[in-house]
């Protein structure tokens, strides 16, 4: 696609004028004078570039839809952009050339390139995306037969056209014709009609938009297509295309769709366990003096004891004891507890402050350290919340097959503090069951830099 062809033109001019650029800028400003090695720096970006394109390719990152999750891209772009720099060093290294190639272009170019090829992604991203909305690369020529009806109703429509898709004529079906035996001498005039405008207009690819428990119809089609060299695509009708949504694994020489992922492996749990363990020990040296006078402005400015702790339910439903900054007058931990609301009266005047700034919550680093918890997970709720959320919410138990978090993706997502109506909690409930099922290291990395940025810019507990 002209697109994809751009993208790696684009990547490559990119990589060899940032490895060009700071080498010569590198050289001005160290050296001045001419540029002795210009042309040793030009082969070495030559070579980054073309192994940086051909490594994305590899992994499909010029396709449309790769481009436009960015999420994705940005993993893709830092994970192959450090390997490959991580790789040619050691073999320049491993045959005495290093010395070639001064330390600081080096790590200059891997900066300066990284950042350049980023932000022209992030900019590549939002317009691809912008054009696929628009359809301004719809390209590909389809006919669809569809069971009359469902391509009004269908999303697939939609996703088609965003995606490369240009539908040139579509042909709908009679539920009653196609529950008949008789299908293709029934609808054979038109058939033979769609078949020579498909020969006519260069037709690309056939799509199939009907129940998937009409077999006959499906495979009289099918049959009916097999004159025209072109794919033929059978579209999930909508029973199917909410299970075709979660991860296919393979069984054999059978695939299913994991609708529900089992508990972590012992492997992701270990990976899991270190990044906890690693983050809580540097969040506790960069934030002891913040706990240290935040203990001390509880002690002077009122009375109780300076942690509040509160029965919460873990992994597996174990019970523990959450540590916070104790921000209010009471320290509720029984059958009933009442949520913090806005202006609570409860909430002692320096608690306002430590709770909309979330510092409250920084005891919870000795919950991870002690294993408890972890830095990313569903939140924990008090036990007495637990127990009337779970006889009311399907699948809240769920929430319980990894260890709760001191911050979740419900909460960078916009579902944090107080959820006065059950919609709201439902609403975290189903991000903390999206985590669980999407487990990944860089998830977890991707949530604490978002919960920084979030509560920086828009603290809103109470």
């Amino acid at each position: 696609m002209v697109v994809e062809r751009l993208m790696m033109v684009a990547d490559a001019v990119l990589v060899v004028v940032s490895g060009m650029g700071c080498a010569l800028g590198y050289h001005l400003a160290t050296s001045g004078g001419l540029f002795g090695k210009a042309n040793v720096y030009a082969a070495a970006s030559v070579l980054v570039a073309l192994n940086f394109i051909l490594l994305t390719t590899v992994q499909h990152g010029y396709r449309l839809k790769t481009i436009t999750n960015f999420a994705r891209t940005i993993r893709m772009t830092l994970a192959t952009w450090t390997g490959l720099f991580g790789a040619l060093l050691a073999i320049a290294f491993t045959m005495k050339v290093s010395e070639d190639f001064s330390r600081g272009t080096t790590i200059s170019f891997y900066l300066v390139g990284l950042a350049v090829l980023l932000a022209f992604k992030i900019v590549a991203a939002r317009w691809i995306a912008r054009g696929l909305r628009d359809g301004a690369f719809a390209n590909s020529r389809a006919v669809l037969i569809a069971e009359f009806g469902l391509p009004a109703s269908s999303n697939a429509m939609v996703d088609l056209a965003q995606h490369g898709y240009r539908l040139m004529r579509i042909m709908e079906i009679r539920s009653n014709e196609l529950a008949s035996p008789l299908l293709l001498s029934t609808i054979a005039p038109r058939f033979e009609e769609l078949i020579a405008y498909a020969r006519e207009n260069r037709i690309e690819h056939v799509f199939l938009l009907m129940s998937w428990s009409r077999q006959h119809a499906i495979d009289s089609i099918l049959d009916a297509l097999k004159i025209l060299p072109v794919p033929v695509h059978l579209v999930p009708d909508a029973h199917a295309a909410r299970f075709l949504r979660y991860p296919l694994q393979s069984t054999g020489t059978t695939w299913t769709a994991e609708l529900r992922r089992a508990p972590l492996s012992w492997k992701e749990r270990t990976l899991k366990r270190t990044l906890d363990l690693v983050g809580a020990s540097f969040a506790l040296i960069v934030f002891a003096p913040v706990m240290l006078g935040t203990a001390v402005l509880i002690k002077l400015t009122s009375k109780g004891p300076v942690f509040f702790r509160q029965t919460r339910n873990g992994f597996n439903g174990r019970a523990f004891k959450i540590f916070k900054f104790r921000t209010m007058r009471v320290l509720e931990d029984g059958p009933t507890i009442r949520q913090a609301e806005k202006d609570d009266p409860r909430v002692t005047g320096i608690g306002k402050w430590l709770r909309k700034t979330s510092i409250d919550e920084l005891p919870q680093i000795f919950n991870v350290l002690k294993g408890d918890m972890s830095l990313v997970g569903p939140r924990p709720h008090a036990a007495a919340h637990n127990t009337e959320y779970e006889q009311i919410i399907g699948n809240y138990a769920f929430r319980h097959h990894v260890k709760p978090g001191i911050t979740g993706w419900a909460q960078v997502s916009g579902y944090r503090g107080e959820t006065r109506a059950l919609e709201l909690m439902e609403k975290r409930v189903e991000y903390d069951l999206w985590y669980i099922n999407n487990w990944s290291a860089w998830l977890d990395i991707t949530i604490l830099l978002r919960t920084a940025a979030a509560t920086i810019a828009q603290p809103r507990a109470y």
